[in-house]
C-alpha cells in the first residue's frame, strides 16, 4: 500500500519533492507491489539475515539512499521502538516526532496520518516475518518446524510492540489482518507438508486425514502465539521463571509440535 503524502504549507517545495521521489526504505530495485513485492524486496536486501528487529532492518535498508528515504525509515523505526512501550492508541504523531527529533511538518511529508504509518508498518512487518521464517526453514531442512519456531521466537522477542499489534489490535488494519492470516496459513501449510513427508517416509502416508493435520497445526500455532504473548507481552512471572533458557524453550515447543503432529 502506498500512502498518500501531504505536504503542509510550512514545508518548502524542494523538501516535499525530495520526499515524493524517495523510494520506500524496504523497496529493492525489482520490488513489486503488495506483500509479494515486499517479500521479494526483503529477500533481495537481506532483511532476515541481520537483526530480527524490524526497525533496525528498515534503517539498514535505507542507508545510502536519499535523505527523504532515510528520514522516512527513521520515522518508521522510531514508531517501532515506541510501540514496545505504548499502545497503538497512545502512539501519537507528537510522540513520534519528539522521539524522532523531527518537526510535525516533516512527518506529514511522508505519512498522511498515524493510521497510515501504522498500516504500512504492520503490512511490512508481516512480510518481514514471513521472509525470516521461510529462510529459517530452508536453513534447517532436517527440522524446518524447529528452525522456523526458533526464528519466530527471535522475531517476537525483538518486535514486541509490533507483535502486540498483530495479535491484539488488528481490527483497524484490515490489510495487515489479512496479511497476518496469510502468514498463519503459510506456516500451517509448511507444518502439514513436513508432516506428510515424514509420514510417507515411515510408510504411513494415510495415517492422519488432511483436515485433522490442519486442525492440529492451527491449534499448535495458536499455542505458540499464546506462549510467546504471555512470555514477552504480559510478562507472566511463572512462565518467565521457567523460560530463561531460550534453547530449552525452543526444544519444548518443538517437542510439542512433533508429538502433536504424530498419529
Amino acid at each position: 500500500m502506498t500512502p498518500r503524502r501531504i505536504a503542509p504549507r510550512t514545508i518548502d517545495a524542494s523538501s516535499a519533492e525530495e520526499a515524493r521521489k524517495a523510494p520506500h526504505p524496504s523497496a529493492g530495485p525489482e520490488a513489486g507491489s503488495g506483500i509479494a513485492g515486499r517479500e521479494t524486496a526483503s529477500e533481495n536486501t537481506g532483511s532476515a539475515t541481520g537483526s530480527p528487529a524490524y526497525g533496525e532492518t528498515l534503517t539498514r535498508q535505507a542507508a545510502g539512499q536519499p535523505k527523504g528515504a532515510r528520514t522516512r525509515a527513521h520515522i518508521m523505526s522510531t514508531a517501532c521502538t515506541l510501540l514496545d512501550s505504548v499502545t497503538p492508541q497512545d502512539l501519537t504523531v507528537s510522540r513520534i516526532c519528539a522521539a524522532a527529533g523531527i518537526a510535525h511538518g516533516t512527518f506529514y511529508i511522508h505519512f498522511a496520518d498515524k493510521t497510515v504509518l501504522l498500516a504500512e508498518l504492520l503490512d511490512g512487518f508481516v512480510a518481514h516475518v514471513q521472509v525470516a521464517m521461510r529462510r529459517a526453514g530452508r536453513a534447517g531442512p532436517t527440522d524446518p518446524v524447529r528452525a522456523a519456531t526458533a526464528a519466530y521466537a527471535a522475531l517476537f522477542a525483538h518486535n514486541r510492540g509490533l507483535m502486540r499489534c498483530l495479535i491484539h489490535h488488528l481490527d483497524g488494519f484490515p490489510d495487515a489482518r489479512a496479511a497476518f492470516h496469510d502468514l498463519n496459513r503459510a506456516w500451517v501449510e509448511t507444518v502439514v507438508v513436513a508432516t506428510r513427508r515424514r509420514l510417507a517416509r515411515a510408510g504411513r502416508a494415510d495415517a492422519i486425514a488432511d483436515a485433522e493435520l490442519y486442525r492440529r497445526a492451527y491449534a499448535l500455532g495458536g499455542m505458540v502465539d499464546q506462549y510467546f504473548a504471555s512470555l514477552y507481552l504480559s510478562g507472566d512471572p511463572g512462565l518467565e521463571a521457567v523460560s530463561r533458557d531460550p534453547d530449552a524453550v525452543i526444544e519444548t515447543l518443538s517437542l510439542i509440535w512433533d508429538r502433536g503432529m504424530k498419529p
